[in-house]
């Protein structure tokens, strides 16, 4: 429907991770295993902390969370980008573009703060273990993770209405591999100073208020560590914090890297490479991070592994 020379546009079209066509096959069988691992992996640490009684503490309430939110992300982005490597015309509708874009921002949202509440955790269960399971109680721990879901949801819907307010004309190719903020703000014809102060506060102020929970909270515990006298006892406060360090530097180094490079040398082709990494890969790498390293997690897949049915009676 024509009004002027503005366009009421129906679809969008993704123009992918890469425009060659001899990369379409090869790119949809690295993905179609990355996204398998994936569900793999975030179901199977979603099922051990549910079932297994060893693993119902606060430090894996919140890993079952943020394997939600992981298997949530890549779940939002994967299906259609792999649909969109067998296709020629890789399209998605004006709403599911909508909704896609709302389901990203609220998973990826709600991974920031549930990493900063999960360095709380470490916080408290290392600085103060006597009053772990006060602090950190079975209400605090639901009063967080609902908190996080809420604000995700608040957020997604404020930068969703944000982003499609703005008139779209006549170009609808998107220059990534699903609907994200910054190239459909590149697309629109109408001024998009708002949307993108929006954007840019939303994303500036969560990050700093959750990276300064994680930092806060990691200098603490380095100094709880030092002042352990046996060796023995700091490697073991070091191991019960190792796997979410890790997590943490690989997510937030990769956000970092894509909003902290100038604007001369910013292009959308590097934040496609770094979102591949944050959407697909890093949920991917969270459930192997969080059980290759953890003994628990890999006891608790024995026991399941051994009695299956005995598992899920406990529930």
């Amino acid at each position: 429907m024509a009004s002027g020379n503005l366009t009421h546009l129906t679809e969008f079209i993704l123009r992918g991770v890469s425009d060659r066509p001899d990369l379409q096959m090869p790119l949809f069988f690295v993905f179609l295993v990355i996204y398998g691992l994936t569900v793999a992996g975030n179901l199977g640490i979603i099922t051990l902390t549910s079932v297994d009684s060893q693993l119902q503490t606060p430090m894996y309430f919140f890993l079952r969370h943020l394997a939600i939110i992981n298997l949530g992300d890549s779940t939002v982005i994967a299906p259609k980008m792999l649909v969109n490597f067998l296709v020629s015309k890789k399209t998605i509708s004006y709403y599911g573009c909508a909704a896609q874009l709302g389901g990203f921002l609220v998973f990826i949202v709600g991974e920031i703060f549930m990493l900063a509440a999960m360095a709380y955790d470490r916080y408290v269960a290392i600085c103060n273990p006597l009053l772990y399971m006060v602090v950190v109680s079975p209400q605090i721990c639901l009063l967080l993770v609902s908190l996080t879901y809420l604000y995700s949801l608040t957020t997604a819907l404020t930068v969703s209405c944000c982003v499609f307010s703005v008139s779209y004309c006549s170009s609808n190719v998107i220059n990534h591999f699903y609907c994200d903020t910054v190239p459909l703000l590149a697309l629109s014809c109408s001024d998009t100073y708002i949307p993108e102060t929006a954007v840019f506060t939303s994303a500036g102020t969560n990050l700093f208020f959750s990276m300064i929970i994680v930092l806060t909270s990691y200098f603490h515990i380095v100094l709880a560590i030092l002042r352990i006298h046996s060796s023995e006892g700091r490697r073991k406060a070091f191991s019960t914090c190792a796997s979410h360090m890790m997590a943490v530097t690989v997510f937030y180094g990769t956000i970092l890297f894509m909003y902290l490079q100038p604007r001369t040398n910013h292009s959308l082709d590097t934040d496609k490479m770094a979102s591949v990494f944050y959407t697909l890969v890093i949920p991917m790498l969270n459930p192997l991070i969080y059980s290759l390293r953890n003994k628990d997690v890999k006891d608790a897949f024995k026991r399941f592994l051994k009695s299956p049915c005995q598992s899920f009676k406990l529930m």
